[in-house]
């Protein structure tokens, strides 16, 4: 493992500061645009000018629909989008002599529900002190930023990297995952992905393998004033709901068993996130619908777990006396349908992370932590369908997903300037041509 010499650390560190102030309206420039699912066109349109200005090698990457339930890296889908596509910048050296690099990030977003219940209005970006609030600002166009802010502030430091680097500025990561597994399909590889996703600046040593599913319970619809001859959708909905608990309690039963998973609290995280029911409020409702997702361990098969999900519903219904009276419900699988991996340690990469973890926390030196989410992330893409190492690791966010989602500027700083070291490190550096200064890896 080499690192680059203190005056080229120095130099990407004072730029990286120097164009803080512009990431940070950037990064504002973002949050503005709603990134819902199916509503991505105009912000990916805004980091394609932002890229373009830079000199990158930029196209557009749609989505295939031929490849989903061909190629195992992606998840089943619902939604047409046909309108949404991938961004993806490169850059390639004239001579290569480092090793490659894909910084991947995802611009879509999740709704932001009530905006009344918010602080500030979701979609307008708000500074009020160290945070920067707004829906997406955590998850994570912060991390966007950063990848493309540290490595402006290589190039504002006359330095250039010694091998080919990318930006994926990529769509569907929070709900099939099927904009990275695009890129990967489409080719779009190198020998690393980093993925800023809000981690608290800790690094990820695994994650979940999760499965999204829509379940429709079938009731028998009746007027009031024979309700005892119906059957109550919502209600048999609920009793089904209450039974998956069990399930997510067998799962995470497991996980004393899984490396590095002793000690995550609920790490299949059964989540029912949305319901809807009934035809007539004063009818016996005859269906209702709803979705959710549930996790399990790196090394499973996520259709083993869907079919086990399958034939757990298939037995409680038929013990459940209220659910057995109607038909019976109707699974499907609406999104991620994927597994998790484990990013062995000991590393060159993890390394090199560590070292300019501590360069950009001078004054404490914080040492990197590790620790595993229990959720989906796009890097499992790369580390199970193309033994891609992949880390992810990015700034400390509050309430994402939630309420009031805010970012830390100071650790997006210190993220982005982490991140510029570690990929002047990975990739190695020279001066440009017409720079004075010493030329080093």
């Amino acid at each position: 493992m080499t690192m680059i010499q203190q005056e080229m650390r120095d130099r990407i560190l004072k730029a990286a500061e120097a164009k803080f102030d512009a990431q940070i309206e950037f990064l504002s420039d973002l949050v503005r645009h709603q990134s819902l699912r199916g509503q991505e066109t105009a912000v990916q349109e805004l980091v394609e000018a932002a890229l373009l200005a830079r000199s990158y090698e930029v196209s557009r990457l749609p989505i295939d629909p031929a490849l989903i339930g061909t190629h195992p890296a992606f998840s089943p889908a619902t939604m047409d989008l046909s309108g949404s596509w991938n961004l993806i910048g490169t850059r390639n050296p004239h001579e290569v002599e480092g090793r490659s690099l894909i910084l991947n990030a995802h611009v879509d977003v999740v709704p932001a529900g009530d905006p009344a219940r918010w602080q500030y209005p979701p979609f307008e970006p708000i500074r009020n002190g160290d945070w920067l609030y707004g829906r997406g600002s955590g998850d994570m166009k912060a991390g966007l930023s950063a990848a493309i802010f540290a490595l402006d502030a290589i190039d504002a430091a006359g330095l250039e990297l010694a091998a080919p680097v990318q930006i994926h500025s990529v769509i569907e990561e929070e709900i099939t995952g099927n904009g990275a597994a695009m890129a990967l399909a489409d080719g779009r590889l190198a020998d690393l992905v980093l993925i800023p996703e809000p981690t608290d600046e800790k690094l990820v040593r695994a994650n979940s393998g999760v499965i999204k599913f829509g379940i429709t319970v079938y009731g028998t619809p009746a007027h009031p004033r024979e309700v005892s001859s119906g059957v109550s959708a919502i209600e048999a909905a609920i009793r089904l709901m209450g039974l998956l608990k069990k399930l997510e309690a067998r799962w995470n039963a497991e996980q004393a068993e899984r490396a590095f998973f002793k000690d995550v609290e609920n790490p299949a995280a059964l989540t029912i996130g949305t319901i809807s029911g009934g035809e007539w409020i004063a009818s016996v409702p005859s269906s209702c619908r709803f979705e959710g997702r549930i996790g399990f361990y790196p090394g499973d098969d996520p259709q083993a777990r869907a079919r086990e999900f399958e034939d757990f519903i298939a037995s409680e219904i038929a013990d459940d006396p209220l659910l057995s009276r109607g038909p019976a419900p109707t699974v499907e699988w609406v999104g991620v349908m994927h597994a998790g991996y484990v990013l062995a340690p000991g590393s060159d990469a993890e390394a090199m992370l560590a070292d300019a973890h501590r360069l950009a926390h001078p004054s404490r030196r914080e040492p990197l932590e590790s620790y595993v989410m229990a959720c989906y992330l796009d890097a499992a893409v790369y580390s199970v369908h193309a033994g891609i190492p992949s880390l992810v690791y990015g700034p400390v966010t509050e309430n994402i997903h939630a309420v009031d989602e805010r970012v830390s500027l100071s650790s997006l700083l210190r993220t982005t300037k982490t991140i510029a070291l570690f990929a002047a490190s990975w990739c190695g550096v020279r001066m440009k041509v017409g720079t004075i200064g010493e030329a080093g890896q």
